[in-house]
């Protein structure tokens, strides 16, 4: 039977503090596989006099937030470690809420998911901190372009949500 330890990719960075850039990225994965999905559930039921333009930004913005998982988790195994499983694991890690109602207003749509956006961004800039003092330059430098990503996604949400 094999174990975990079978998973140990070599690294030289300090296990103790792979442990914990791994933690804060495994979070970081449960909320990027949330939001990939609520954004496509808005845009799956977005509609309204904006539906067109409504419709292909959420589609836009759920395809650049499904391309960073991979990422995510090949950052997790390069330090040595192990990340998520299942959607099962995704729901015990995740901070972002689902949102399961039947109807949601377009405005409340673009409102909720900046929102969503701002809290990855702040899980970003902590995990900036956590890979900077475990000296994990590869991941520190890859945070900054998904901090940019998530700050573009808040930005269009935010102006798209704008009235007049």
């Amino acid at each position: 039977m094999a174990t975990e330890a079978a998973l140990k990719t070599p690294t030289d960075l300090k296990s103790n503090a792979t442990k914990t850039v791994a933690e804060a990225l495994n979070t970081i994965l449960a909320d990027s596989f949330a939001l990939y999905f609520k954004t496509k559930n808005f845009h799956w039921h977005v509609s309204g006099p904006h539906f067109r333009d409504y419709h292909l930004l959420l589609d836009e913005q759920a395809a650049q937030i499904f391309a960073t998982t991979d990422a995510i988790a090949e950052r997790v195994r390069k330090t040595g470690n192990t990340t998520l499983r299942s959607i099962g694991d995704i729901a015990r890690h995740q901070t972002i809420k689902d949102n399961d109602e039947s109807y949601v207003a377009p405005d409340d749509m673009l409102a909720e998911l900046r929102d969503d956006n701002l809290k990855l961004i702040a899980a970003l800039r902590e995990a900036k901190y956590i890979v900077d003092e475990a000296k994990d330059n590869a991941t520190s430098g890859i945070l900054d372009t998904w901090t940019d990503e998530a700050e573009q996604r808040a930005w269009f949400l935010f102006e798209a949500s704008r009235k007049g």
